[in-house]
């Protein structure tokens, strides 16, 4: 981790004005195509939400700026940032899930399979103590929906990025999925957010290329 000099930085005067926002927060919603993906995860059986989650956590920390974070009158940029994502337990309630990232599928995909399972029947709504090094993440398999918004912290201001996805749908000879990313604007922009978007489809696009399981 390391703490950033806001006054030499590219993009102080973006942050100091969205700063002040009351509602600083913006949400992108696009469809990404996950074709190979779902071929790829029926041929290995393997879980299609941990392989989704795994993309979006990898093309996260591929774009800097969803490693920022503000802390007080700082903002440092994390290293590495992990996922922190909703669980339908046993008891019909969501519950809380954390599982460090790691940059080999193999590894993840243990970890994963592990964590969920330990909460699999707890409900937590607690994340780690200060720990802002994460990702909120959530599936809604119901819904193909077109906008998402996820509820957030005003005091102090909440700059976790939001990351979500619903249903996914057939299109022609193409599946489909709708993608949300939401995102505090004195860190993200719009392009940062395309670029995000851009990165995982490229995971998606060569599933056999980033889910090693060897």
């Amino acid at each position: 981790m390391k703490i950033l000099d806001i006054e030499n930085w590219e993009r102080r005067d973006h942050y100091k004005y969205f700063k002040e926002f009351d509602y600083p927060h913006f949400n992108i919603c696009a469809n990404v195509d996950i074709t190979k993906l779902r071929k790829f995860v029926k041929e290995k059986d393997i879980s299609f939400f941990i392989a989704f989650l795994y993309a979006a956590v990898k093309a996260a920390n591929s774009v800097k700026e969803f490693r920022y974070r503000i802390r007080g009158d700082q903002v440092v940029e994390h290293e590495k940032v992990s996922p922190s994502f909703t669980l339908m337990t046993s008891k019909d309630v969501f519950s809380f899930c954390e599982v460090d990232f790691n940059d080999s599928f193999k590894v993840f995909l243990e970890d994963a399979s592990k964590k969920m399972n330990e909460k699999k029947d707890k409900v937590s709504l607690e994340d780690e103590p200060g720990r802002d090094d994460l990702l909120f993440i959530t599936c809604i398999p119901w819904v193909s929906f077109t906008s998402i918004a996820h509820p957030i912290h005003m005091h102090p201001g909440d700059c976790i990025p939001r990351i979500s996805w619903g249903k996914y749908f057939a299109d022609h000879e193409k599946i489909l999925l709708p993608l949300s990313v939401q995102a505090h604007h004195a860190l993200v922009d719009g392009a940062h957010v395309g670029e995000y978007f851009m990165n995982i489809q490229k995971i998606l696009d060569n599933p056999e290329g980033y889910l090693i399981l060897e």
